[in-house]
């Protein structure tokens, strides 16, 4: 016990150091910049978690909201059943400490909560537990529209019997392939390993695919996942996930 909150508190500590490092080097920058916003709603055949190995099992809405100042963003994911009921929100505090053209280097924070739905003979139960996660994250770019990228989260689940572990993705991204005058494709491939307490360990590949008309901010997507190597029961197997996803 007193490992964990001894490493709980050094992870703080870094994070808190490298914030307060940036904040003081960039607020000037920061002053300056103008708020931008954006955000992409999504509608999913099979919502899909932020970390692809977990899934909701049947459709869900998916929004993904950010607030960015200099280098500094406020990104939250807020994912609901079609009946509205919560499945998880995110609430990520980003920021960029290597910000070049051909390289960014980012690091956040996040507290979430995943709800879990319990019935019982006269009343259906919500139940919400926390999580704690940070993340360090390279990008490197060859153009504006293609990019790698390796990433890591530690995750830290608060209630007893809650989820504790690490997760670590590779993914490679291609924006803007032109298919025709009017549409482009884009697509992606990410390879992650994660690193649960209990029997939740795995090895899986996922690969996106979305089609988008130049001149609309509306798109269709594809996306499966594959388990490569799990010892999570029953085996992960293969699922998808197709869905329609409008940007503004």
């Amino acid at each position: 016990m007193k490992t964990n909150n001894h490493l709980k508190l050094s992870i703080s500590v870094f994070f808190f150091l490298i914030f307060a490092w940036s904040f003081s080097s960039e607020l000037a920058d920061t002053a300056r910049s103008k708020l931008n916003a954006g955000c992409n709603v999504s509608i999913n055949s099979n919502g899909i978690a932020s970390i692809p190995a977990f899934s909701l099992g049947k459709p869900a809405v998916i929004a993904s909201v950010n607030l960015s100042k200099g280098r500094f963003s406020f990104d939250p994911v807020l994912a609901y059943g079609l009946n509205m009921k919560p499945w998880f929100i995110d609430a990520w505090l980003h920021l960029m400490v290597v910000d070049k053209p051909a390289f960014k280097l980012r690091t956040g924070f996040n507290f979430s909560n995943f709800f879990s739905e319990y019935k019982l003979p006269d009343k259906d139960i919500l139940q919400s537990e926390r999580y704690w996660a940070v993340e360090v994250a390279g990008f490197y770019y060859f153009t504006p529209s293609a990019n790698v990228s390796l990433m890591y989260w530690r995750d830290m689940g608060q209630e007893p019997g809650t989820l504790k572990g690490h997760y670590i993705s590779l993914a490679g991204e291609k924006n803007e392939i032109k298919v025709s005058a009017r549409v482009f494709v884009s697509a992606s491939l990410q390879v992650f390993y994660i690193d649960y307490n209990g029997d939740n360990d795995g090895l899986f590949v996922t690969p996106k695919i979305s089609l988008s008309p130049y001149d609309f901010p509306v798109s269709i997507f594809f996306q499966a996942i594959q388990a490569i190597n799990s010892n999570i029961t029953p085996f992960p197997g293969f699922r998808w996930n197709a869905g329609l996803s409008y940007t503004f």
